[in-house]
């Protein structure tokens, strides 16, 4: 529980200096009484008992509410909600400067990637990684569309193409935490640090054209994915047949790894998507995968405490009435 104007609660003093006068009245009403009963006069019969004090205790406490209620007094409660988490890994290398998926590999991925978040609902969080040599995250999971635009947007091709890096980023967005990978003895890799934990409801869309030249086997980071729930989906760009592009003055040949990318998808539980084919989008909307998921949430309870206050004050005035038939008793 938290207050955003605590200073409100200043006012509480005046609470108990209206008990104190209330007190004050009831002595000198009953010394009134007293007085009446000398000089040989009957005062009028009041109720007693325990309830006799029933309208001021519901004062006090409505004034107490009311009180609390300027304070705004703020709780986090539970919010249970159906989400999912995307992160966009897209291939940066220079490989992806390609023309043969118009009007470039990148481009052709950054316009899919368009299309992709802007049909996401609310509740889907997008995230944005890019990995050349190394991987890179451009813009964590968010909600907020505009900031997801303007990462694709930035996204400019240059170096190698490290997959296994790409997967690694992406998948230390999911977690919230580096995720930092070892070699085993026999030469494979294995994850180090705390347990990453379950993520079923999260997924990777892999922008790229296959091809790699990275130290760590992404077929072995899509094992470690697949054990954390979270499934890939590969959209390959480019053609088999491939092209030539010119970097740092060299004509390097380059075409789209299809075989990699299925491996990817089928070790992950994924599915692998064609970049050139017209539905795609269509098939990109299975990699949203959204489960129940309990998020706290702050609440302000000002009104609660105001009409809990109220109500106090009503329940006091009543009484009084009922009672004495004044306001108050």
């Amino acid at each position: 529980m938290t207050l955003l104007w605590p200073w409100a609660l200043l006012l509480l003093l005046a609470v108990p200096a209206a008990v104190w006068w209330y007190r004050q009245q009831l002595r000198a009403r009953e010394r009134r009484r007293a007085e009446l009963a000398e000089l040989g006069l009957v005062a009028a019969p009041t109720a007693g008992g325990r309830w006799r004090q029933l309208p001021a205790v519901l004062l006090a406490v409505g004034l107490v509410l009311l009180v609390a209620g300027l304070a705004r007094p703020q709780a986090r409660v539970p919010e249970p909600r159906r989400e999912g988490t995307v992160i966009l890994a897209f291939d940066t290398s220079a490989s992806m400067t390609a023309p043969d998926q118009a009007p470039t590999r990148l481009a052709a991925a950054q316009a899919l990637a368009r299309q992709f978040v802007e049909q996401q609902p609310p509740t889907v969080l997008v995230g944005v990684v890019a990995f050349s040599s190394t991987g890179l995250v451009t813009q964590e999971a968010t909600a907020d569309r505009a900031l997801v635009l303007a990462a694709i947007d930035r996204l400019t091709a240059t170096g190698g193409t490290g997959m296994a890096g790409g997967l690694q980023a992406a998948l230390s967005t999911i977690v919230g935490n580096p995720v930092s990978i070892g070699s085993t003895a026999t030469g494979g890799i294995e994850q180090q640090g705390p347990d990453l934990g379950f993520h079923g409801s999260s997924s990777i869309v892999l922008l790229t054209d296959g091809e790699d030249t990275g130290e760590l086997d992404p077929l072995e980071l899509a094992d470690l994915l697949s054990s954390t729930g979270v499934k890939v989906y590969p959209v390959g760009l480019g053609t088999a047949d491939g092209t030539v592009v010119d970097i740092d003055g060299f004509q390097i040949a380059t075409a789209l790894q299809e075989r990699r990318l299925r491996d990817i998808a089928d070790r992950t539980d994924g599915s692998y998507v064609a970049g050139s084919d017209p539905q795609a989008l269509a098939a990109l909307a299975k990699s949203v995968d959204l489960a129940w998921t309990v998020q706290p949430r702050r609440v302000e309870l000002t009104a609660v405490a105001a009409a809990l206050g109220g109500l106090a004050l009503l329940g006091a005035l009543l009484l009084s009435l009922h009672r004495t038939g004044r306001a108050v008793a």
